[in-house]
């Protein structure tokens, strides 16, 4: 079965960077998507980044452009968010979320029909 763990949350301080990593495993789809998605206390879940498995494009939200990177290792399923220049306003619980037999990526993961959720990690932006 499909399995899906995120790492690398935790405290940071505004100004610093954290690296969030997105394990995927339990599938053999030949393509894949993986999105992140953040939900803010009392704020409705958004979407911040994308990326395909196979030709590697991506979509960002425009809160994370320039300041996020997302990137993927596809052999290991494992995807990666470089999150750096951390706002308060990014402090959230991040999800990982694994879109099966995706080609390629034009807009966020939220398009796509099918769905996998990661239980969510934590990010806190604060002094």
């Amino acid at each position: 079965q499909v399995q899906i763990v995120e790492s690398g949350g935790g405290l940071v301080q505004p100004g610093g960077s954290l690296r969030l990593s997105c394990a995927a495993s339990g599938f053999t789809w030949d393509y894949w998507a993986i999105g992140w998605f953040r939900q803010a206390p009392g704020a409705e879940r958004e979407g911040v980044s994308c990326i395909s498995s196979s030709d590697g494009t991506t979509a960002y939200a425009d809160s994370a452009k320039g300041r996020f990177t997302i990137s993927r290792d596809s052999a290991e399923k494992t995807v990666h968010l470089q999150m750096n220049s951390l706002k308060p306003e990014d402090t959230g619980v991040y999800y990982c979320t694994l879109h099966p037999t995706i080609t390629t990526v034009q807009r966020m993961c939220d398009v796509f029909p099918r769905v996998y959720w990661g239980q969510g990690i934590q990010v806190t932006v604060s002094s």
